[in-house]
This record gives structure tokens, C-alpha cells and sequence, in this order.
């Protein structure tokens, strides 16, 4: 492969290139603390962790997510940050080295992984496919799919950049056609293992779907963030325009709109349905202080958000946009913490030291290894046709 400039490699003197040491200790100190936590409370560890785990797993699967939908598409937007995406995407394999405290806690997580599950005639009933073998062995099946995909995709892009021949458009366009079919089967099939079936008596047929579109909304916004920081330096800036930037606010805008919509559907269709096998997951989040933390993303995750996207002059300034990004990422994570915590404490709101130090710990690794990725080839394409750039 032909060596890229070095002048569209990642400089040391960008702000998010600054950030992979700082991210890295921050990684290692929140790591030592959870183990810490882990020694004294090995369950309140589990369930900080998968709070923390889940919420950086969908930013990794939405980052893919959104590159094979650029591939597919097509857009000068996509071609602009294709980086970051592939970027954020290659912390796949860290996600699954970071999966084992999970699976070594299955039975302390999941009701239906304990022995007196078999008292439970519905828990009984879903034995077959609610088993810690079988659940361990699809998580598997999960991670090789995607780490597979992944790699593909960052190899040709790769190759595309030594070459700039048509004919790796066209196999980046087949794969990712196929792929975003793989990816939406295996995370709502992920989502229900992971995430609903901590409350094995529960279920809900749009919670795949709101798992995906909370994930593409999250890695919208770690890319708007990270795009903001690359675009303050020369040569970069000439690529990431504000026309860039309007494109990625007004995708912004529509996925907060399509997180909502997701959300309603699935609140409207529980609430009057009125079932007593599907309004109790409700009723643990809208009671004991939970309720608070609900009315705060009907304003922050959409209302608030919704009314600043719509500025055209807003998204054409990346400072700007960059913030709304940041601040729907803390959004995002409340998100996270809302649909998973109660089911651990239904009594009400409870928060723990160790919340915060497992988003410290996964998020300060998946930043520096995110920075480490992006630093390892141009941080644009260059024989993309969509950008005027030539290597």
C-alpha cells in the first residue's frame, strides 16, 4: 500500500490526538476503582458495569451501523468522517474483551441464569432459549459477526485509498447491503439478551428497535464531536466544511426525532394496553424518583434538542453543534441508565459510586483507543470521489 501524506495523518497538536493519554489514565484509574468496588460488592459492580457496557457497546455497533449506511447511500457527509466511523467501529474487539466480567456474572444479572428459575413456570418455559450456554454461545455468534464485518469494511476502505478503483466501492457498497441486514438481526437479538431479559417477565417488540436507533443516535453525536475537533487545524478543515456539519446536525436532528417516535410507540402502545405482564417495566420507571429522570429526557433527549436542531445557522457552526452533541451523549447515557437500573432497584432512584466509575473506566479505554485507531491512517479518505482530494 502506497504510504498516505502525512499531512492528513492526525496531529499531535489536535485537541482529540491530546486526549488519548488523559483518556487512558482516566481508563486505568476508573478500572482500579471498579475492582476495588468489585472485591467489596461484586453484584453493585455488575450492574455499574452493564449500564457503562451497554451504552459503549451501542456507540461501537453505531458507528458501524452508520458507515455501512453511508455506503450504501452514498454523500459527501459520510465520505467526510468515514474515519471516525471506521474509528469508533474497530473498538469492537475491545468490547468483547470487555464483555468477560459479564458473562462471569451471569447468574448474580439474571434472573433466569439462577437455580430457582426452574420454580418459575414462565422462566420455565423460556428455559430453552434463556440459558447461560446458549446465551454465552449467541454472544459469540454476535461479536464474530460483527468483528467480521468491521474488518472487511476497514480493509477495503484501506485498499481504496492505495488504489482509488471503482471496484472497492462497489464490494464496500455489496458487503455493507448485507451487512446492515446481519446488523440489525443480531443487535435486536443482542438487545433482548443483554438488556430486556433482566426482566425475564417483560417483553416488548420494538425494543430491538430502540436499542438500534438510540445506538446511530449516540455515534451521530461521538462523530460530531470528534469531527468538531479535527476541523480546527489545517488540512482537515478544508474537507470538514459547514455544509459537513449542517449535513451531520440535520442526520442529528432526525435521529433524536426517530429515538422519540420509538420511545412513544413503544410507552402508548404498554400504558393502554394495560397488561399485567408488560406495565409493571413502566411503573418501576415513572415511581420512587424515577419519574424525574424520565421527565428530564422527554426535555433534554427531545424537546430541547428538537427546537436547537432546527437552526440551519446552528448547524452550520461546528462549536456550536458540537456541544449539542456532547450534551445529548450525557443524555444518551441517562438513557441507558433509566431502561436498565430499576429493574435492580424497582423501590426507587438509587445511584452508586460505582455508576460513574465504570463509565470512567470503558469510556476512558474506548476514547484512547478510539484516538489510537484514528491516528493509525488519514483521518479522510483520499481517493474518495465524493471528496476533492487526491492522494
Amino acid at each position: 500500500m502506497t504510504a498516505a501524506p502525512s499531512a492528513w495523518h492526525l496531529r499531535p497538536d489536535v485537541g482529540l490526538a491530546r486526549a488519548r493519554r488523559p483518556a487512558l489514565l482516566a481508563g486505568a484509574g476508573g478500572g482500579a476503582l471498579c475492582a476495588a468496588g468489585a472485591l467489596f460488592d461484586p453484584t453493585q459492580f455488575l450492574r455499574s458495569y452493564l449500564v457503562a457496557y451497554l451504552f459503549f457497546v451501542g456507540a461501537t455497533l453505531g458507528c458501524l451501523a452508520v458507515l455501512m449506511i453511508q455506503y450504501v447511500t452514498g454523500g459527501a457527509w459520510g465520505a467526510a468522517v468515514r474515519r471516525l466511523l471506521e474509528s469508533g467501529a474497530r473498538n469492537l474487539p475491545l468490547m468483547a474483551l470487555l464483555f468477560v466480567p459479564l458473562a462471569l456474572g451471569v447468574p448474580a444479572l439474571y434472573e433466569w441464569a439462577r437455580p430457582e428459575a426452574g420454580n418459575d413456570p414462565l422462566l420455565a418455559h423460556k428455559e430453552l432459549y434463556l440459558n447461560v450456554p446458549f446465551f454465552l454461545a449467541r454472544t459469540l455468534v454476535y461479536f464474530a459477526a460483527w468483528i467480521a464485518v468491521m474488518r472487511l469494511l476497514v480493509r477495503w476502505s484501506h485498499e481504496q485509498d492505495a488504489s482509488g478503483h471503482p471496484r472497492a466501492a462497489e464490494r464496500l457498497e455489496l458487503m455493507s447491503r448485507g451487512g446492515l441486514v446481519l446488523l440489525g438481526l443480531t443487535m435486536t437479538f443482542a438487545s433482548v439478551d443483554w438488556g430486556m431479559s433482566l426482566e425475564p417477565h417483560w417483553f416488548s417488540t420494538i425494543y430491538g428497535i430502540l436499542f438500534m436507533g438510540g445506538s446511530v443516535l449516540t455515534a451521530f453525536a461521538v462523530v460530531i464531536a470528534a469531527a468538531s475537533s479535527l476541523a480546527q487545524r489545517t488540512p482537515v478543515a478544508a474537507v470538514l466544511t459547514a455544509g459537513h456539519f449542517h449535513d451531520l446536525g440535520k442526520l442529528l436532528l432526525a435521529f433524536v426525532m426517530l429515538w422519540a417516535y420509538f420511545s412513544l410507540s413503544q410507552f402508548l402502545i404498554v400504558w393502554s394496553a394495560n397488561l399485567p405482564e408488560e406495565i409493571p417495566w413502566y411503573l418501576r420507571r415513572l415511581r420512587g424518583g424515577w419519574e424525574w429522570l424520565a421527565l428530564g429526557l422527554v426535555v433534554f433527549h427531545f424537546a430541547l434538542p428538537f427546537v436547537l436542531l432546527l437552526s440551519r445557522r446552528l448547524k452550520r457552526r461546528r462549536r456550536t453543534l458540537a456541544s449539542v452533541a456532547g450534551a445529548l451523549l450525557v443524555v444518551r447515557f441517562v438513557d441507558t441508565f433509566w431502561m436498565i437500573t430499576p429493574a435492580f432497584h424497582p423501590g426507587g432512584f438509587t445511584l452508586h459510586w460505582l455508576d460513574v466509575t465504570a463509565v470512567v473506566a470503558i469510556g476512558g479505554l474506548w476514547l484512547a483507543l478510539f484516538v489510537r485507531h484514528l491516528a493509525s491512517a488519514p483521518v479522510v479518505p483520499l481517493r474518495d470521489p465524493a471528496l476533492p482530494l487526491e492522494a
